[in-house]
């Protein structure tokens, strides 16, 4: 008698159930990165970052970096590009909305209600007594900033990040100014776009930020302490070049304490992904995505024909000193500011901050980015090639211009 399988019962379904739907799952993860310092999650007072069960080690899938927020927004400082006409209009119908319709708490600077333009408009003196004002460098916005609006080009987002040397609020950066790279969104349906944000769930490009300490050779103690942060964060890059001087900057490279190489040159970047697309991409470096966790390190001008740019892990300790061989002093610069003289012997240390940029998305990570690579830097673009004609390439004869009559 042919001997019959008993059937599962249902507890063994239920679990061979379950077993599919893990290994069908497990077949479309992505990969994850697990370099680098986590970044932290929450931003500013109420913002965060949806939670992700897939995560590993808290470095999420870019794709999964979505907007949500734990109470409703209040509060927006808003970051407007300074001496441009045109966005000045757009800044008080913005601020109008926000205070009249939104009921929110609107922040400027001192500076922007100083300029000639908003200081005459008589219709916009009941809105500007309601706005909370500021002063860089004597006030501290942290946990008073649900998010950030910004008003301008990419120098305006860079001025935004300065403001904040800890947690960074979400910031919405609207295309007003020459470049655009890292400001996609458009200003024409702004109060659409706004409320799409206020209302959650907008993707996030995690931009990393860099930690820097600029340290004197003698004493080992912050340069400037009474002036500027001990660590001070850089979105774009750090660089270190000779400045006025004729010679050669002469600059020795450590990576975790361990001596990499010299550089012989007239200086050195050391850039995020984000800063891969300014002054890295001019002299020689790859366009890093900003979701890479990674540091770029770039010499500028090296007298070396094989010193080429290299990219190192997020997370490392990059000291870079004024090397004791040099010829003069080297000057540094985080961001385009803070420009300041290093002498032999001082050293500047960078290393990924756990305090990145969460950069709202008008699509998404990867399509944003491209975009912006096509639209503001050209990048691959070329005349398309012409097709064969009349299957003279499948036959495997190609033309020449003997083969071309030209009619008067």
């Amino acid at each position: 008698m042919e001997k019959i399988d008993e059937l599962p019962s249902p507890s063994e379904t239920l679990q061979r159930s379950r077993f599919r739907k893990q290994r069908s799952k497990s077949d479309y993860l992505r990969a994850r990165s697990l370099h680098g310092p986590s970044p932290t999650t929450t931003f500013g007072p109420k913002a965060c970052i949806q939670k992700n069960p897939a995560s590993i080690m808290h470095v999420q899938d870019p794709l999964s970096q979505r907007l949500t927020w734990n109470k409703p927004p209040l509060s927006v400082l808003i970051i407007k590009k300074i001496h441009e006409c045109s966005v000045v209009q757009p800044f008080m119908d913005l601020v109008t909305w926000l205070v009249q319709e939104k009921r929110m708490v609107v922040y400027v600077e001192v500076s922007t209600l100083e300029d000639e333009m908003i200081a005459d408009d008589s219709g916009f003196q009941p809105i500007k007594q309601k706005l909370n004002t500021f002063k860089e460098g004597t006030e501290d916005l942290s946990g008073r900033v649900d998010f950030i609006i910004c008003l301008g080009g990419d120098g305006t987002l860079l001025w935004a990040s300065s403001l904040f040397q800890g947690s960074v609020p979400p910031v919405m950066a609207f295309h007003m100014g020459s470049l655009g790279f890292l400001t996609p969104f458009e200003f024409d349906n702004f109060k659409s776009q706004v409320n799409h944000v206020l209302e959650g769930h907008a993707a996030l490009t995690l931009r990393s930020r860099l930690k820097c300490v600029i340290t004197d050779a003698e004493c080992d103690s912050h340069i400037n302490s009474i002036e500027k942060p001990k660590k001070i964060q850089v979105l774009n890059e750090v660089v270190i070049d000779r400045g006025p001087s004729p010679y050669l900057c002469h600059l020795d490279l450590y990576l975790e304490g361990r001596h990499v190489t010299s550089v012989q040159g007239d200086g050195l970047i050391v850039s995020t992904p984000t800063g891969s697309t300014a002054y890295a991409v001019a002299a020689g470096a790859s366009m890093v995505h900003p979701n890479v966790p990674a540091i770029m390190v770039t010499p500028i001008c090296p007298h070396s024909l094989s010193f080429r740019p290299i990219v190192v892990p997020a997370g490392v300790e990059i000291k870079v000193m004024v090397s004791p061989e040099s010829r003069g002093s080297a000057w540094v610069s985080l961001d385009g500011r803070n420009r300041q003289e290093i002498k032999v012997g001082d050293s500047v240390r960078i290393t990924t901050s756990e305090f990145p940029i969460p950069s709202i998305c008008k699509l998404d990570q990867i399509s944003d980015w491209f975009d912006s690579l096509a639209e503001c830097l050209h990048w691959n673009v070329r005349r398309p090639q012409r097709a064969f004609n009349n299957n003279d390439g499948a036959n495997g004869r190609v033309k020449d211009d003997s083969d071309c009559s030209i009619e008067a």
